[in-house]
């Protein structure tokens, strides 16, 4: 029968482990590995069956349920990041109607829920500012990820202090502006300012604040960004699409797209695709859409032809 001193090198020969010294017992070698912590000379167990943290559940590819417990995702777009809790209304987890002293009780929890859903007052804020955020970006009809670096924006010009002198609102908006810019997505101040509730100085005040204050990663946007919303908007066909974005690239290798208004540039150059298709759209519709006037167009319009 072999000893336990035996056993013990046999399952270190079979099990991969590191060693430590000093036994706080008797002072001799002690070993560990994957299961136990032991020292060799008087076998005392020090640690013993170490804490797995993993998850409690096995996926197989084929299994068509989800044991996975994790909740919802993390988002930025909530002041909490989204893991508050939402208590119910009419039915329980199962779907089944509550009564009415139930709903009454529910009532009440809510109410003290909501009460002590922000612990200082800049919680408040963030809260206002974010909804403001989201609901500028939905107005705007922009994607998800807008919404997501708008709110991590906001919640950074707070964590700045850029607030002093500058409303909620202007700083949610002018978030929003940021960080269609660092998308090159080609939505303008007047159209930002047009679905928020300040004008249109306070959105460019903010965003001026968090470009300066924030380093953001912005560039210039493109004259070639604007062309589809235009052609969207005006309801040119296709082919008249491409022949301006054609133009558009002409005027940016030849500098023309240099310093003006990129939107005036697109204008120029889709008022010049429909001249040449003959199509029935005059400048001032043009103009109009673009945000620019007329007098742009024209000017934009003359030196794209003249290249």
């Amino acid at each position: 029968m072999a000893t336990s001193d035996s056993y013990d090198h046999r399952f270190d020969e079979d099990v991969p482990s590191g060693s430590t010294t000093g036994c706080p017992d008797c002072g001799g070698r002690v070993r560990t590995n994957s299961i136990e912590t032991v020292c060799e000379d008087c076998g005392l167990i020090l640690h013993e069956e170490p804490i797995d943290h993993g998850p409690e559940w096995r996926s197989f590819e084929d299994d068509r349920t989800n044991p996975e417990r994790t909740g919802a995702p993390l988002t930025p777009t909530r002041h909490d990041r989204g893991i508050s809790t939402e208590i119910g209304r009419k039915t329980d987890g199962k779907g089944n109607d509550l009564s009415g002293s139930k709903r009454r009780q529910l009532g009440r929890f809510r109410r003290e829920h909501s009460r002590a859903r922000f612990r200082s007052k800049s919680e408040r804020n963030l809260a206002h500012g974010l909804s403001e955020v989201s609901r500028i970006v939905s107005a705007l009809d922009a994607s998800d990820v807008i919404d997501d670096q708008a709110c991590d924006l906001f919640r950074s010009a707070q964590g700045e202090d850029l607030f002093h002198g500058r409303s909620i609102e202007a700083m949610a908006a002018g978030s929003v502006y940021a960080a269609c810019r660092c998308n090159r997505l080609p939505w303008t101040f007047d159209e930002v300012s047009a679905v928020s509730r300040v004008n249109k100085e306070r959105v460019e005040n903010a965003y001026r604040a968090l470009n300066r204050e924030l380093g953001l990663p912005t560039v210039p946007p493109s004259p070639q960004q604007y062309v589809p919303r235009l052609a969207s908007e005006l309801g040119v066909s296709e082919d008249v699409r491409r022949m301006a974005d054609r133009l558009t690239k002409q005027a940016e290798e030849r500098g023309i797209a240099n310093g003006p208004n990129p939107a005036g540039v697109a204008a120029g150059c889709l008022y010049h695709a429909v001249q040449k298709s003959g199509a029935d759209l005059t400048q001032q519709e043009i103009a109009e859409v673009a945000g620019v006037s007329p007098a742009t167009l024209r000017q934009r319009w003359r030196e794209i032809k003249g290249c």
